[in-house]
């Protein structure tokens, strides 16, 4: 099997043939498009002949839809019945536009579709018309992505690696495409972890949803990951993505892995649910981090206006300024409420924990969460973890249908230190979890048993209600201000609030902690509101004494001694 890695380089050189005639930021459109091209061509290579020979029967007969039968031939859900192929591209230089499009238009409609959604056609007239084509498809031609070669699950390396690179060219954010192997599997793993059926029985057939499918990286691996585990079982996948190009890479994949084409779909999840009616056994997504959600914003606030908690955002609406929660709430929308319920597992930056206040779309959409008992770990992942971002990541994980043992609770998992240093970094990732870290995260969240890096908590340690602390007016010899109706007029300048854990009593907080220090002060009740956040920090901090000053001075001289004298003389 190739190392994927030198194939990637292999192909990016070819980017290297476009260099003065198109700009950087466009060497993925001709890229991307030819390396699903030669894929595909690839994968029909052995079963060619057959589809040939099969073509002119078919034409002969009265059958309006001829893929299936050609299809039948190709041993896939798809087929190309144009007498070329690479080999005979490059055979012919001086008609390699002509036959390239004749080539393409000879794949079966459900192909030609993700072809299409490259609007490659443009791409092959430019390259012809600086003279490009033929050289690029040769060297196309030279790579080979037969799965043999390449496995389906390094071919999405594969992609994932180009993009990753085309988008540092391009400065859009890589990130938003696809997600680390490793995080995903340890998501599967934890989502897969208590499912006897899905993990033994024969036959046995469940469903996952993505909703940001990128190219299709997390419905993969949780494919591949559920057949290394129980080979009898099934997992239909579904997923919906909104970038044109991700979009048919995707496709690309499950058509090669004979999963239905018809269960991706492009657009946008939040504006346009492309499955309304559908839900799922599992649901795992990586949605990107901090982004806006203001072009689609119509849309979603007429729906949480005019349908509340019968659509999907009843509970609340984030900022602007990041869409992640939506994501979630549209993840939500989808479990199963059946006897097994659903499981969800999806990868949130910090914000969504603990941004907004009591009241606030963030706060009150933690608190839906948590107060109907769906949210059951939280697992902190290192620094440097993805591609596009050093910053800490969580993976949040959600059942409508709890183990007895774990009802009313919240499981974190501090993983921060649980990583290796990677010998070579690639964009800002610069830290993997390795195997057996994936395995210890995963006995940790089974043992459920508080330790190092566990801690569990009742769902009502992250509520707290906010209190508005009100104090009267008073004149200039410090008398208390009334109204005509004798009541205590208030000082609005020196209103103040506090926190009070839900757990504590208000009026004995309120009297502990506040009447001590401003004794006319009261509770503005008309204005307490029930917040949530979780402070992740918080919980796993672990106080460190600060390093006594002789210490410190033992350690200045030390390097005083290199310095010859210098900081001594600073010092005395």
């Amino acid at each position: 099997m190739t190392n994927f890695s030198q194939t990637a380089n292999l192909i990016w050189d070819i980017a290297e043939l476009l260099r003065g005639d198109f700009k950087q930021s466009d060497y993925g459109k001709v890229i991307l498009p030819l390396t699903v091209i030669r894929r595909l061509d690839c994968v029909l290579e052995p079963t060619k002949d057959k589809v040939l020979e099969q073509y002119p029967k078919v034409q002969a007969m009265d059958v309006q839809n001829i893929d299936p039968i050609l299809n039948n031939k190709s041993g896939y859900n798809f087929h190309n019945h144009s007498k070329y192929d690479f080999d005979k591209l490059v055979a012919d230089p001086e008609n390699i536009a002509q036959n390239l499009n004749d080539y393409i238009a000879g794949f079966s409609e459900n192909a030609r579709d993700i072809i299409e959604h490259f609007s490659f056609d443009v791409q092959i007239a430019k390259l012809e018309e600086h003279n490009l084509l033929f050289m690029v498809v040769k060297r196309f031609q030279e790579v080979d992505l037969h799965p043999d070669v390449i496995d389906n699950t390094h071919m999405g390396y594969l992609y994932e690696e180009l993009i990753r690179r085309f988008s540092e060219l391009s400065n859009e954010t890589a990130g938003e495409h696809y997600s680390p192997r490793e995080i995903i599997r340890l998501m599967v793993n934890i989502l897969f972890l208590n499912d006897r059926d899905i993990l033994t029985k024969k036959g046995v057939v469940k469903t996952a949803y993505d909703v940001c499918a990128g190219t299709g990286g997390m419905l993969s691996v949780a494919e591949e990951y559920l057949h290394e585990l129980n080979p009898d079982a099934r997992l239909e996948v579904f997923g919906q993505e909104l970038n044109p190009e991700s979009y048919a890479i995707c496709k690309s994949d499950m058509m090669v892995k004979a999963q239905s084409t018809k269960n991706i779909a492009l657009g946008n999840s939040l504006s346009k649910d492309v499955f309304p009616n559908k839900k799922f056994d599992y649901l795992l997504t990586n949605p990107p981090f901090g982004v806006q959600w203001k072009k689609v914003q119509k849309e979603i606030k007429e729906e949480h206006k005019n349908l509340g908690f019968s659509g999907r955002f009843g509970a609340g609406l984030p900022r602007v300024s990041d869409g992640s929660l939506l994501f979630l709430m549209h993840l939500i929308s989808k479990m199963k409420q059946d006897e097994e319920g659903s499981r969800i597992g999806i990868v949130l930056n910090g914000s969504p924990l603990f941004t907004g206040s009591a009241g606030s779309g963030e706060s009150d959409i933690r608190k839906w969460i948590i107060e109907n008992d769906m949210l059951e770990s939280v697992v902190a992942l290192p620094d440097q973890i993805f591609y596009n971002t050093g910053i800490y990541s969580y993976l949040w994980f959600l059942t409508n249908r709890k183990e007895k043992h774990r009802k009313g609770k919240v499981q974190l998992i501090n993983a921060v230190d649980l990583y290796k240093k990677m010998g070579k970094s690639l964009g800002n990732k610069r830290h993997v979890i390795t195997d057996e870290q994936i395995e210890e995260l995963t006995q940790i969240y089974g043992a459920y048993q508080a330790g190092e890096h566990c801690k569990i908590f009742d769902n009502e340690d992250f509520g707290y209600t906010r209190i508005t602390i009100e104090r009267p007016e008073r004149d200039k010899d410090g008398e208390i201000i009334t109204n005509k109706k004798g009541e205590v007029k208030v000082d609005t300048s020196l209103r103040d609030t506090e926190d009070v854990p839900l757990k504590e009593d208000i009026e004995e907080y309120f009297e502990r902690e506040v009447k001590p220090h401003v004794p006319d002060a009261w509770i503005n009740h008309s204005k307490s509101k029930v917040g949530y956040e979780i402070n992740f920090t918080r919980y796993f901090y672990e106080y460190k004494p600060l390093r006594n000053l002789e210490d410190i001075r033992a350690d200045i001289l030390a390097l005083e001694e290199v310095t010859e004298g210098m900081i001594k003389e600073v010092l005395d």
